[in-house]
């Protein structure tokens, strides 16, 4: 059974905060391709994730798809959902098989809006998950397949502590909003000079430092976001 302390969100808490959300959460296996939540609906449960990475996407009306955004074991699926009534227009679903603490949305609800403390950390999250989602549709139009390749290869690879990522060509080909011709070519010169070891269903990093050249300087900004959640005060309140 996973620990509460491998989700950093519950690892920030005091004992008291964590132990009210554990109290009304159940440890899950979650295999990929798993729906944690749908475009325009409130999720019935909500998922501190332990391992893995959930995969946010957006879709047009005629079918294309693109990832916007991207949860390890550092938040918490379902967290925007909390500030206010209206739904996302995104699906979300496990791109890397993953485990994770899952809550009844509708009791997190109730907790966020009574603790001050476990509302100060979520928003915190979600502050760092939209800063971050904004330098992204930045690199989206401006930078290379490229360095949209390696900048999001660093970015799963800091919130699953591993240098191997087992993933699909065909999502690769949705990450990056490219043909599969293009992910292979792109992932192709990569390997070529020996940043990474590309197979079919897996990427293996090789050498990160020349991987963080290769990148835009979008993943410094979205890596110091990242390194930067939860350091901060917490209030001293009871709950």
């Amino acid at each position: 059974m996973q620990s509460a302390t491998e989700n950093l969100l519950l690892a920030s808490l005091s004992t008291e905060s964590r132990d009210l959300l554990l109290t009304h959460s159940t440890p899950v296996t979650l295999p990929l391709r798993t729906v944690l939540y749908t475009a325009g609906s409130v999720p019935a449960d909500a998922y501190f994730m332990t391992s893995g990475i959930a995969s946010i996407v957006g879709s047009t009306m005629d079918g294309e798809t693109a990832e916007v955004g991207i949860v390890g074991r550092e938040g918490l699926v379902g967290a925007v959902h909390l500030l206010g009534p209206a739904t996302a227009p995104t699906d979300c679903f496990v791109q890397l098989s993953a485990t994770a603490w899952k809550i009844a949305y509708a009791k997190l609800l109730r907790i966020f809006r009574s603790s001050e403390e476990i509302r100060t950390r979520i928003l915190e999250l979600v502050q760092e998950q939209a800063l971050s989602l904004s330098q992204l549709a930045t690199c989206n139009r401006l930078h290379t397949a490229e360095e949209r390749l390696a900048r999001w290869l660093l970015m799963v690879e800091d919130r699953i502590d591993s240098d191997k990522i087992n993933l699909t060509q065909e999502f690769l080909a949705q990450m990056l909003g490219a043909q599969r011709t293009t992910v292979t070519m792109v992932a192709g010169e990569l390997q070529r000079r020996g940043l990474i070891e590309y197979k079919r269903g897996s990427v293996r990093i090789l050498n990160r430092p020349e991987l963080e050249a290769a990148a835009c300087d979008c993943y410094a900004v979205t890596q110091k976001l990242f390194g930067n959640l939860f350091q901060h005060p917490l209030p001293h309140t009871s709950q």
